[in-house]
């Protein structure tokens, strides 16, 4: 039996044919797969899936001691998440549908010609994978502990629908796969795509690059690099980004403006890793992870033609939708605090407070530019400061009637910063009712959709009278 070395999933071959056992090993080493081990002795397979980190197997059948049909079956119970592959020369249906409904991921006839056998192999390789993120993510999100809070510090939040976003960020970040991150304009995209670099543990550079604007010819240029020569001007080669974040990530932000040109050379990238600068025939290979980020709806842009429908599904291997700053109400106040201790520092002022209503005003405020806009109106109002308190009145004047607007057009109700009590919101209920109906108690019982009797009682407690009943 040969030894592989390294942490990454091991490939082992279990065939008592020695000669053909050296053969499969021989053409995955060939093709790339580093850690491949074999054994001649089916008695001895259990065991070195037992002591090593074996990922996938290529199993035979028939074999002396041990049949692979047992092997397949204890490999299901005891280590269920090793990817089998059965490689016999027993041509049979029938054996090859019980194989497959005892965990099996594919059935390969012998003789198995090289690529198919490589083909295969890389597929188990990628469903091990699949296996494992999704198997780490359940755990994480289960446990609901981040293991690195600090990576995502620079995003103030409170909210749990966040929280959870942290933790699959943080699940996937070690995943070689693209992430996808969408959300609206200001939700914090770039610092998302920037802490699960962070996690990663990745040694390489955090590249940015904004697609917006760029066309096909300056992308290419930009993110593969060119020869001298390639082009008039070119008097010196000059490295692209997927070079200089080779090793770490490249964060392709306003993906959804990427050209349609561009988007097939993008694609052939995140395919095999592989491009080609400009001015040359020779491919180039580089291990920078993608993150792309959009505040345009991709799927829509599918449907209409615009996006490549492959690389659309490719780049979201893993995707991450921010929610908008309202629907996250709780997090403004924490964040306007933020901001406003930020401001007074670089201003050189002591930080204010905030009077109730201001808070109430920010509440209310629909944030269309979400955090970035909540960031800039606060460091606007603190340069503008003159007292110690920030009121209602340090704010742009039109904050109030769209924040009236944007929450009559959700659910017709305003609520304050502090909810009130259900009894003090039916005792509110019942004084708007008296005031559209002109103190009528029988319509405004009517009208606020509870009995007259319930109606007397809330008229007691607010000491109104019994006069106006018709």
């Amino acid at each position: 039996m040969s030894a592989a070395a390294g942490n990454e999933p091991e490939i082992l071959i279990v065939d008592d044919d020695a000669s053909l056992a050296r053969s499969y090993e021989n053409i995955l080493r060939e093709e790339g797969f580093d850690h491949v081990s074999r054994c001649t002795d089916s008695r001895q397979a259990l065991g070195a899936i037992r002591e090593r980190p074996v990922g996938v197997v290529v199993l035979d059948l028939s074999m002396p001691h041990v049949s692979g049909r047992e092997i397949l079956l204890e490999i299901r119970r005891q280590h269920p998440s090793v990817i089998v592959v059965i490689a016999t020369a027993v041509m049979e249906i029938a054996t090859a549908v019980e194989c497959m409904k005892n965990g099996a991921l594919d059935y390969l006839v012998k003789p198995v010609d090289r690529p198919r056998l490589v083909a295969t192999v890389r597929r188990a390789l990628e469903v091990y994978d699949l296996r494992r993120e999704n198997a780490e993510l359940k755990d994480r999100l289960l446990d609901r502990t981040l293991r690195h809070a600090e990576a995502f510090s620079a995003l103030i939040t409170q909210d749990e629908r966040m929280l959870s976003l942290f933790l699959y960020a943080e699940s996937v970040a070690v995943s070689p796969e693209p992430v996808l991150i969408t959300g609206e304009t200001g939700v914090g995209k770039d610092l998302l795509a920037r802490a699960i670099h962070d996690v990663s543990g990745r040694r390489g550079e955090f590249v940015t690059v904004n697609i917006a604007g760029i066309d096909d010819h300056v992308f290419a240029d930009t993110l593969f690099g060119h020869l001298r020569g390639a082009f008039t001007g070119a008097d010196a080669a000059r490295a692209g980004l997927v070079e200089t974040a080779s090793g770490g990530t490249l964060f392709l932000d306003e993906i959804g403006d990427i050209a349609p040109a561009s988007q097939v050379k993008l694609l052939r990238f995140l395919h095999d890793g592989e491009y080609f600068p400009l001015g040359s025939d020779a491919p180039r290979k580089s291990g920078a992870r993608i993150i792309a980020a959009t505040n345009k709806k991709l799927s829509e842009l599918v449907r209409s033609g615009k996006f490549r429908e492959d690389l659309y599904y490719r780049l979201q291997a893993h995707h991450i939708e921010i929610p908008p700053l309202r629907e996250r109400v709780r997090d403004i106040p924490l964040l306007a605090k933020h901001f406003a201790e930020e401001a007074a520092a670089a201003l050189n002022k002591p930080a204010p407070r905030f009077e109730i209503e201001a808070l109430e005003l920010l509440e209310r405020h629909p944030f269309p530019g979400n955090v970035r806009e909540l960031r800039s109106m606060i460091f606007d109002a603190v340069a503008r400061l003159q007292s110690s308190e920030l009121a209602p009145s340090c704010f742009p004047c039109d904050m109030a009637s769209s924040a009236q607007d944007a929450h009559s057009a959700s659910d017709g109700i305003v609520f304050p910063a502090r909810l009130p009590t259900v009894r003090d919101a039916s005792l509110q209920l019942v004084r708007e009712a008296l005031r559209r109906t002109g103190n009528n108690q029988a319509a405004a019982a009517k009208l606020a959709g509870i009995s007259r009797q319930t109606m007397n009682r809330y008229c007691r407690i607010l000491g109104i009278g019994q006069e106006s009943h018709s």
